[in-house]
């Protein structure tokens, strides 16, 4: 009985250039030349920035093809049109740190998520300044580090989260509300690579309590925003955001467990396009390639 077929691995490769004619020839004609088949593709023209944006998934049948080999293939044509680009194999999963604090309902989702297969994402360790979720870390089987944060420890505390992030092998930090502001510069070194999620009140309601001053102001939309962690508080650039409508007959607490719902949402968007490499950085803008 002959031996079953391998299937065919799946790469990613994201591209990131000032726009020229030839563009999409050339990277498809790499693919070609690889003997793959491309099976997701989505580009996107910024022509106020005139900049070229391109995200594709494609199969290489052939099993001796490396992920070294189709690097070292692209690299001449990233020469040649002076393209920032990653390339690596579909499967890999994110190894992501993630950060929270007393509010647990951000974690929980993104564990959920993960342990269903939602999220390609490989999580070796939770950081927190409490310790309320300790036991639920456990529960998943994930190392949790209680790391305390006083205004005299920050510094000592940031550097044990930085040789965290270089021990583990971490791409991605994720702030599930972490309710610590970070330095700029840890938000420096964590450029790029640091999503944090708030609720859509900033800068009206700031401070403790914000959904009961949303509430005595009567506002009528409830919403969060994801975004890349940067030295600007709270404006970095903004990944993704939604909204949920709310009326008078909703007191402060059925805002917050509203509020709660959209920020797990939001923030297991912003997770998922990450991981898959379908957000690219524009200025202070994102492209999503979805």
């Amino acid at each position: 009985m002959s031996a079953r077929p391998q299937p065919a691995r799946e790469f990613v490769l994201t591209v990131s250039c000032p726009d020229r004619s030839g563009l999409v020839h050339a990277v498809t004609g790499f693919v070609v030349q690889h003997s793959g088949n491309i099976e997701e593709s989505q580009q996107f023209d910024d022509r106020l920035q005139d900049r070229f944006f391109l995200r594709m998934r494609f199969q290489v049948p052939d099993p001796d093809t490396s992920l070294d080999d189709l690097r070292s293939g692209f690299a001449p044509v990233a020469e040649a049109y002076r393209i920032s680009w990653n390339l690596y194999e579909a499967s890999t999963p994110t190894r992501t740190l993630i950060m929270v604090s007393k509010f647990g309902h951000c974690l929980n989702d993104l564990l959920f998520r993960r342990s269903t297969g939602a999220l390609n994402i490989e999580i070796p360790a939770i950081v927190s300044n409490h310790r309320d979720f300790e036991a639920l870390a456990e529960s998943h089987g994930i190392p949790f580090h209680h790391i305390p944060v006083t205004r005299e420890t920050k510094p000592e505390a940031e550097a044990r989260l930085l040789e965290l992030v270089d021990e583990l092998d971490i791409d991605l930090v994720v702030l599930a509300r972490y309710m610590q502001i970070l330095s700029n510069d840890l938000c420096k070194q964590l450029e790029g690579r640091a999503i944090n999620i708030h609720h859509s009140f900033l800068p009206s309601f700031k401070g403790a309590r914000p959904y009961a001053q949303a509430h005595d102001r009567g506002v009528k939309l409830v919403g969060a925003t994801a975004h890349y962690v940067t030295p600007d508080l709270d404006e970095g650039p903004i990944i993704e955001q939604d909204v949920v409508r709310v009326d008078h007959s909703q007191g402060p607490e059925n805002l917050v467990t509203l509020g709660r719902d959209v920020e797990a949402q939001v923030l297991a968007r912003a997770v998922k396009w990450h991981s898959e490499s379908r957000i690219m950085v524009n200025g202070n803008r994102t492209v999503v390639l979805r």
